[in-house]
């Protein structure tokens, strides 16, 4: 009896080959001990239930722990709603074009009449451009010369969109598509994606290359180092090239793809973090001794070396706060989340599954999460509060993961306090459309303003606007660059060959009768303004058409059209 009961419990060859395999893979998951936390025991055999009815073993996770094509297509499909929904709160945003969008508009097509065979251009747009001339000036002026103002703000919008997707899969790559799709969704409400995506400027397409790099650093993470060196630079290059800006976000996607690659490729995958910047140099040297100084001159004047501004700092951090202060706090719970625990109930929970190290989730997180802060903190830092609503959308993308991840932890495994989730993303949404509406509507309506300047409009004519972008944009086929003048600068010369600038050229040409329609709005140069509509009203050489109310999100003003003084009309009254 004990020989039979001895046999009946030796395990047949099979069993043996069995748990060779399993020694083997154990031993395997031990050369990343460095990297991955020990897997959990696997479950002792329970006994078997006595006779009755008994509750089954409720799973950790409601849907099937191996990716199917139906899980595939049905994050598909939510994706799609959430980049519809987007688009909708995008294009409910309408005003006249902002005086950016003009600049560069109007500069883009100067840049396709001269490819064209046209004449040169009048001006150095690289030496004072945040971005380079020769990218998005002339793509977003092809979009407008074929669909008007709306096509070119339709080549942001789908920029965006854009983003958004690359932010999904991104994620997606990172954790699962739950919190993919919670990371998408956050960030598709932000006032940020919603108004770069209706604007028609370098932003959106700078952000889109961004997340191209960043979404190539995650999917080559499994690969080897050559692949992210040849893919991941070019991208960076033409980013920071669009948007000089951009350069601040390079090293955190270098870094991303360095950290990404730490699972697969142990300590290896450090040397990303000189390949890669390597060839990015590289590359824009090459790029720099093509294009000429101009473009390193406007990196000089509008990024690296950049005046200090007039912002106050309690003013722009309470913005921050605002802007993006509830999406950041939801970041940093999920990375506090993140690094007490390493295996997310939102995952699947195989004994298969490795679950990093602390320390990586620490640093993930840390990267993800405090790259928010990068462009608030150099903004406050040199008081320049200029586009830093827009600027804090870059860092805001990056910080879509952690936050998203955050909010899918406290819902829980089998959304068991969904109410949480939801009452975090309502609260982005109306924060997103309410500070949406109210940037876009910062500039005033100029409609009817072009329309008043149509109509005294003269051949050859010379046209003081204080701020003439937007006019120069929108009478473009009807006025010459050098028609225009802004009461930024001037050099006038008068009547004995004499030059003049600044506030005495100005006073010369009106007391000369030089412009033919001077606009003032006060909101630029106020105190030259005020100067020069009281020697208007002193000289009596010119007449005062029309006042123009406008009303914008900080109050209300007006634009003073003035038109010379006929031989036969009478001059006005003081």
């Amino acid at each position: 009896m004990t020989q039979q009961r001895d046999d009946a419990f030796t395990p047949h060859a099979s069993d043996e080959h069995e748990d060779h395999y399993r020694e083997d893979r154990y031993r395997a998951e031990r050369s990343f001990s460095w990297f991955v936390e020990e897997p959990p025991a696997a479950p002792q055999e329970q006994p078997a239930p006595e006779p009755g009815y008994t509750l089954p073993d409720v799973p950790d996770v409601g849907w099937d722990p191996l990716p199917s094509s139906r899980r595939t297509w049905v994050s598909r499909l939510v994706l799609f709603g959430i980049l519809l929904a987007q688009a909708l709160l995008t294009l409910r945003l309408s005003n006249s074009a902002f005086e950016d969008e003009a600049l560069y508009l109007y500069a883009g097509h100067l840049q396709l009449h001269h490819l064209n065979g046209g004449a040169p251009l009048p001006d150095s747009f690289a030496s004072y451009f945040s971005g380079s001339p020769l990218l998005y000036p002339p793509l977003a002026a092809a979009f407008d010369a074929w669909f008007g103002l709306a096509g070119a703000r339709g080549l942001s919008l789908g920029f965006m969109l854009g983003t958004t997707a690359l932010l999904y899969m991104m994620t997606r790559r990172l954790f699962n598509e739950r919190v993919g799709l919670v990371a998408a969704a956050c960030f598709a409400v932000t006032q940020s994606t919603l108004f770069m995506g209706a604007l028609a400027t370098y932003d959106a397409a700078a952000l889109f290359l961004i997340a191209v790099g960043a979404w190539l650093a995650v999917r080559t993470a499994r690969r080897g180092w050559w692949l992210s060196t040849l893919t991941i630079p070019p991208v960076l290059v033409l980013a920071v090239a669009v948007k000089y800006a951009s350069l601040m976000y390079a090293p955190i996607v270098v870094a991303l793809a360095c950290l990404a690659a730490v699972p697969y490729h142990a300590w290896r995958a450090l040397l990303r973090a000189f390949l890669i910047p390597a060839v990015a140099v590289g590359g824009a040297y090459a790029a720099l001794r093509l294009t000429g100084s101009d473009m390193l001159e406007g990196l000089q004047s509008t990024t690296t070396a950049r005046a200090t501004g007039h912002g106050v700092r309690m003013d722009m951090l309470r913005d921050c706060a605002e802007w993006g202060g509830l999406l950041f706090a939801l970041a940093l719970l999920g990375t506090v989340l993140y690094a007490l625990k390493g295996r997310m109930s939102e995952a699947p929970t195989m004994h298969a599954v490795r679950v990093p190290r602390r320390l990586w989730r620490i640093l993930m997180g840390l990267l993800l999460t405090g790259t928010a802060v990068l462009a608030p903190a150099y903004q406050i830092w040199i008081h320049e509060s200029v586009s830093l609503h827009k600027h804090i959308g870059y860092g805001l993308f990056f910080a879509a993961p952690m936050a998203a991840l955050g909010i899918t932890r406290v819902v829980g495994s089998h959304f068991r306090h969904p109410q949480l989730g939801i009452l975090a993303w309502v609260t982005l949404l109306v924060l997103g459309m309410v500070q949406s509406n109210s940037l876009y509507h910062a500039w005033p309506n100029s409609s009817q303003l072009i329309a008043t300047l149509d109509r005294q409009l003269v051949p050859n004519g010379h046209y003081l606007v204080e701020a003439n972008s937007v006019p120069r944009y929108y009478l473009r086929e009807k006025v010459e660059f050098g028609q225009w003048t802004s009461t930024y600068t001037i050099t006038y010369q008068t009547k004995d060959k004499k030059l003049l600038s600044g506030e005495q050229g100005f006073k010369a040409a009106l007391t000369d009768g030089y412009f033919d329609v001077v606009v003032f709005d006060r909101t630029v140069t106020g105190a030259l303004d005020e100067k020069l509509t009281k020697q208007l009203r002193t000289e009596g050489k010119y007449r005062l058409l029309v006042s123009i109310p406008y009303q914008n999100t900080y109050g209300k003003g007006f634009y003073q059209v003035w038109i010379p003084v006929k031989k036969n009309q009478p001059a006005p009254q003081q």
